[in-house]
């Protein structure tokens, strides 16, 4: 495994890191207030449908992830061989990848905007503000989508990276030609 190979694997690693901590934070977040003398009112991530959706697709993309980290050492040799099949595999997991990247980047911007409805609340729909009651809850909800936007980051790294495993082998000088040994 060359330099490239293990920068990939070292980003893939923290990307599972982070992935599941965002997972985490979001997944055992919850607080429980007082309301009105009598009422009891317990804040979770189930209470917003962007958030279930996005402890889901973290949690998917860490598995991803962990299974390109096996893949690394299972084919180490398809960066070195781009013939036939391996041509393939390597489109397939530039392809994977830049979804992964799209998916999670795509599921904390939506976890954003919902986020953003219990923050500021919504008058003309009557939604009142929740982030002045559940302030510890808010306040980790929005480490964790910031945790979720560092691991979008680290996730384009790793798909520039694949991009670049992919399209070495190419021609510049002809479009999509392999090059020659």
């Amino acid at each position: 495994m060359g330099l490239i190979g293990r920068k990939e694997a070292f980003l893939r690693v923290l990307v599972i890191l982070i992935l599941v901590l965002t997972a985490c934070l979001v997944g055992f977040d919850a607080q429980t207030k007082l309301l009105f003398y009598s009422i009891v009112r317990k804040a979770t991530f189930r209470d917003m449908n962007a958030l279930i959706v996005l402890v889901w697709i973290d949690s998917a993309a860490a598995v991803y992830n962990l299974l390109q980290l096996f893949r690394g050492y299972v084919l180490p040799g398809y960066k070195e061989d781009l013939t036939s099949n391996y041509k393939y595999l390597a489109w397939s997991l530039f392809l994977l990848d830049q979804a992964a990247v799209y998916i999670v980047f795509a599921a904390n911007s939506a976890a954003v905007q919902a986020s953003m409805f219990a923050v500021t609340g919504e008058s003309s729909l009557q939604w009142m503000k929740l982030c002045n009651r559940f302030t510890r809850f808010c306040t980790q909800i929005a480490g964790a989508l910031l945790c979720g936007y560092f691991a979008s980051i680290f996730m384009a790294v790793i798909s520039a990276m694949s991009a670049y495993n992919l399209f070495r082998f190419y021609s510049s000088k002809q479009f999509l030609l392999l090059k020659g040994k």
